[in-house]
């Protein structure tokens, strides 16, 4: 991996937390993400499941993580299943992990090679009244791919259909929506480097240039300062496709007089940052675009001293959207009587900013966590607020990353510029 040891300390407070939600003769179980195949013999590059990184430190694949904290035997309550390898894998592939690293990172003493698998859980599913399972219920899964858990699932519950089978992903999104010190300064290291990527990039831009050549500096800075990259495809949409939300291509060239909308982050230790920043092509932003700019600024700002312990969801995205509609209508955009006449199940806004303000930020980009809590401190959350104009093909966001904490909320990316002038004055330097 290409970022520095992370202490074993955080792996090891969180199986604690963790192991104290099962209760009575419980076993919980982890599986590693599988490698994905493109075509011939080409793989995806890996990505660890978020759950057993965030249990173990583990960052290899074929890894089975296995927690029953009841267990008669103390060296078997934490016990790591491992690839073993070999010359032959050290020479193809480089070589694995040892079971002294997997100790020094995990801090598990208990480490067997993956072999071993199937007697331990044997005698370990025989203590047992019943068995976690993981199970990807995000709510915005869309995927029909069966993963490593899935097909471990249907195994288990052929092999032991006398156990009953619990879901272990409620407790891990309950758990892992707070953030640690040790998290949150993985992800201020992502942040910070997302920082000096746009640093690199806006004395870089000027009309002419490509998208892709944007994405490939950031790109360049990423990995220079040990992030794996890009914790998300980057959205680098100029002109008309500054509206579209999910714009991915990066293919054009971007024109002057253009709005250039940038929303991207480095991922560092598998920790996720995101941001967005709107910016003029020519260094230059016009009347029309500063107005706009400084409405979506402002409606920013407002919601990050909302973004507090105790606030609900539900409240919050209520009076964004109030403060939103004053800006629309101040920017000529929404009629203040028609507002006034609107059904409040179809707000006007909803033309001009159509997706939500905040979502939770982690091991992933839209990170575990439940809409009907309430927020919390340790919760980290972005702040992203938007207006589209497709008919004048102008569209501003901006977006930075917010701690939730007692004394307010903490901004990850305050550093990052986003006034008008720090823009402008970088691009121009």
């Amino acid at each position: 991996m290409k970022y520095l040891t992370i202490d074993s300390q955080l792996f090891i407070k969180n199986r604690t937390l963790f192991k104290a939600k099962i209760k009575g003769d419980n076993l919980a179980i982890f599986n590693a993400n599988d490698i994905m195949p493109t075509n011939a013999d080409g793989t995806m590059p890996f990505r660890q499941n978020n759950d057993l990184f965030w249990l173990s430190g583990v960052d290899q694949e074929e890894s089975v993580l296995v927690l029953f904290p009841n267990h008669p035997d103390e060296n078997m309550r934490e016990v790591l299943f491992l690839k073993e390898t070999n010359e032959h894998i050290a020479i193809w592939e480089g070589a694995k992990l040892t079971k002294d690293d997997a100790f020094k990172a995990s801090g598990i003493k208990t480490v067997f090679w993956l072999d071993e698998l199937e007697t331990k859980l044997d005698e370990m599913v025989s203590k047992c009244d019943s068995i976690y399972l993981n199970k990807n219920i995000h709510s915005r899964t869309a995927s029909d791919v069966q993963t490593r858990d899935d097909r471990f699932r249907n195994m288990m519950t052929d092999k032991y259909s006398n156990k009953a089978i619990k879901e272990v992903a409620p407790i891990m999104h309950e758990l892992r929506v707070i953030k640690s010190d040790i998290e949150i300064a993985l992800m201020q290291n992502a942040c910070n480097i997302t920082e000096k990527g746009l640093r690199r990039i806006l004395p870089f831009i000027k009309p002419g240039v490509m998208e892709y050549e944007i994405e490939a500096e950031l790109m360049h800075e990423f990995l220079r300062n040990r992030s794996n990259g890009f914790a998300y495809q980057p959205i680098i949409g100029s002109g008309v496709d500054s509206c579209v939300l999910h714009y991915i291509e990066n293919n054009k060239a971007c024109k002057d007089g253009d709005i250039l909308l940038m929303d991207f982050g480095a991922e560092y230790a598998n920790y996720a940052s995101d941001l967005t920043r709107t910016i003029p092509v020519n260094g230059k932003f016009s009347e029309r675009q500063k107005a706009v700019y400084n409405s979506v600024l402002h409606v920013m700002k407002e919601a990050t001293k909302m973004l507090a312990p105790g606030t609900k969801f539900k409240e919050y995205n209520a009076e964004i959207g109030r403060i939103m509609e004053l800006e629309l209508i101040e920017l000529g955009l929404l009629d203040k009587h028609d507002v006034q006449k609107q059904d409040p199940l179809k707000p006007l806004y909803k033309k001009y900013f159509m997706h939500g303000t905040s979502h939770y930020l982690g091991l992933d980009v839209h990170d575990v966590g439940n809409f009907d809590w309430s927020m919390k401190e340790g919760m980290v959350f972005t702040c992203e607020p938007g207006i589209y104009i497709l008919e004048e093909e102008l569209g501003i966001r901006l977006e930075n990353d917010i701690l939730v904490t007692a004394n307010g909320p903490d901004d990850l990316m305050k550093n990052i510029p986003i006034e008008i002038e720090e823009i402008e004055g970088l691009m121009n330097n």
